[in-house]
């Protein structure tokens, strides 16, 4: 299966939106490998509406609880510039090569507000606030929970939790399925006669 040829944007209030984005996800997720760790870290904190969506994105895989692939980043124990960099080392000694999605919230246009898109390389958390953190992910969501461009740190408090809301739910499901797809792959039985064609094949 191909990668995406570009970044894959989808309005989070459009019917199906979780399903094309599961769609995009599965095929980078095919293209790590099945053997290959998944982690997913959620970036952000619960003391700005904004900023939640990565730990509400997180809260949500939690209770889902979706196979073989661990979450770094909730509303109980968020994932933000002060933890980051820790958490990024924990991750490192614990798994071996593992593949990071990184989730977060970023300001955009307004147009563009309420929009997901999956991209593949690392986010850069805190850049629309000039914070200078390590990049996260080899593929990464992000949600645009409102509008840049001016008082950034007022406009993420200021923004509505239904919009973050929204695209968190959407998010988590694109995860979940995806990451079921690539569960269901790793497990699946081989082709009757198989094993026979690999032994008669010359």
């Amino acid at each position: 299966m191909n990668r995406p040829s570009g970044p894959l944007k989808v309005n989070a209030r459009d019917p199906g939106a979780s399903i094309v984005l599961a769609a995009g996800l599965n095929r980078y997720l095919s293209s790590a490998g099945p053997s290959r760790p998944v982690v997913t870290v959620c970036i952000g904190t619960d003391r700005s509406t904004g900023d939640s969506l990565g730990p509400l994105v997180g809260m949500l895989l939690e209770r889902r609880k979706p196979p073989g692939a661990p979450v770094y980043g909730t509303l109980d124990q968020p994932v933000h510039a002060v933890n980051l960099r820790d958490t990024l080392d924990d991750i490192e000694r614990t798994f071996r090569d593992p593949f990071i999605i990184a989730v977060d919230a970023c300001l955009g246009q307004l147009a563009s507000v309420g929009s997901v898109q999956l991209c593949e390389g690392p986010v850069k958390p805190g850049a629309g606030v000039n914070k200078q953190l390590p990049p996260v992910g080899h593929i990464h969501l992000t949600g645009v929970v409102n509008v840049g461009g001016f008082m950034e740190y007022l406009v993420l408090q200021n923004t509505r939790l239904s919009v973050v809301m929204g695209m968190a739910e959407v998010i988590a499901d694109a995860l979940c399925r995806a990451l079921a797809q690539r569960q269901r792959l790793a497990v699946r039985p081989p082709e009757p006669g198989a094993e026979r064609k690999a032994v008669l094949k010359p």
